[in-house]
């Protein structure tokens, strides 16, 4: 990046500081902030390290810098300025979690099918967030990063003191790690409806017993319910029978009378209500909790690419991390770090929401074919003097594939 298109990158991020809202941290005495600057460097240098004592001395600082990138620490530290990690004296660190199209398996290419996609993952985490781990909305802080994800910052007293282990442990449960469906598939002592007859049970002679999903109603076991009946009327729709069942044909001990049990209970809705409701798994099926179990290894992978998280685990057990400061531009972009209420997201379009630059027409020499979609326009520019809106240009410079203005040896258009 050259003089002339440094100063301008330079001169638009200190335009928006001028006014910009910047989502300061909690007890901002206690952060630690980051910043890479605009330079005539190749290499970007983090300088770090950096405290605040007040919101105005943020907020001047940001403005006077005109910073490429903010960070500020997860962290909560005594002495945040100090050089030295262990010196800082280590407080507590927020939750965090890093949604990047990085990290979602099979993400696409085009940019605004990408961030469709990882907006979708942060939905499941969302799910995670408040039914299973029972957090409160205003425990959670939603943030589109400027660049290919969210990061969602969870600020809950009883998680500030998590160890790196115990974080570990999360990512682990919200994206399925090791998942041992034999836990959710068991036999217990029947108390309710649903019994198939008196046995042996742990040892007890003529006992009732019951095969149930444990935990149906929540949890991974609810989502286990709602796989394996999505997946059994999913199959009856087919027009075939012998096109049935595949997963399940597959098994040496499953033969035609027992597709055609199943086939009935399926049919029958208020058996896979039932399975859904109260976590039924006795039905005329010789072993259909062991069917059931067999289906959901087989297909382990597709159900968790439907209902796991795919987040950054090292963001996530990094209990000193830096994370993007809401309100501040992103280097990569010159898109916004913007904040949303968790109500927001469904609607939001990071494409036209996160864009802050306007449309006066500025020449830019691209050198190489581009091509992006902003504020609903297909942007496509080719190699050479283009003349296009603010707003592009930012985007083009930032990304690297445009400089500030006519260049020597480059066509007009």
């Amino acid at each position: 990046m050259d003089n002339r298109t440094t100063s301008f990158l330079k001169s638009r991020f200190q335009n928006y500081y001028r006014s910009a809202e910047i989502g300061l941290p909690d007890r901002l005495p206690n952060k630690e902030w980051a910043f890479i600057f605009y330079d005539e460097t190749s290499e970007k240098m983090m300088h770090r390290h950096k405290a605040f004592g007040s919101p105005g001395e943020a907020l001047d600082y940001l403005y006077g810098m005109a910073p490429a990138h903010v960070y500020h620490s997860t962290a909560y530290y005594e002495f945040p300025s100090e050089k030295k990690m262990n010196e800082k004296n280590w407080l507590g660190a927020e939750l965090i979690f890093d949604l990047d199209a990085d990290h979602v398996p099979n993400a696409p290419r085009n940019y605004s099918d990408m961030l469709e996609l990882v907006k979708k993952e942060a939905f499941k985490l969302l799910d995670f967030l408040l039914d299973d781990f029972g957090f409160s909305e205003r425990d959670i802080e939603l943030v589109f990063s400027g660049g290919r994800g969210y990061h969602f910052h969870i600020m809950n007293p009883k998680v500030l003191t998590l160890g790196s282990p115990e974080r570990r442990e999360i990512v682990n449960y919200v994206s399925g790690k090791d998942i041992d469906f034999k836990y959710f598939f068991r036999e217990v002592a029947m108390d309710g409806e649903f019994g198939i007859g008196s046995r042996t049970f742990k040892g007890i002679k003529n006992v009732p017993v019951k095969c149930t999903l444990a935990g149906y109603d929540s949890g991974w076991g609810k989502r286990i319910a709602i796989y394996l009946t999505d997946y059994m009327k999913a199959e009856c729709k087919k027009r075939y029978k012998k096109d049935m069942f595949p997963e399940l044909r597959r098994h040496d001990k499953i033969g035609d009378t027992t597709i055609k049990k199943l086939i009935n209970i399926t049919n029958n809705e208020s058996s896979l209500k039932d399975i859904l409701e109260k976590g039924r798994l006795d039905f005329d099926v010789r072993n259909f909790k062991d069917i059931a179990a067999y289906f959901m290894q087989d297909s382990v992978e597709n159900f968790l690419h439907r209902f796991g998280a795919s987040v950054d685990e090292p963001v996530t057990a990094d209990i000193k991390r830096l994370i993007r400061t809401p309100g501040s531009l992103h280097g990569g972009s010159g898109m916004l770090v913007k904040k949303l209420d968790l109500s927001e997201l469904e609607n939001f379009d990071p494409l036209n929401d996160a864009v802050v630059f306007g449309e006066r027409p500025v020449k830019v020499t691209v050198s190489k074919p581009f091509s992006v979609q902003l504020k609903g326009k297909d942007l496509k520019v080719e190699e050479g003097l283009q003349e296009v809106p603010e707003y592009a240009a930012v985007y083009l410079i930032c990304r690297g594939v445009a400089e500030y203005g006519y260049r020597k040896n480059q066509p007009n258009p």
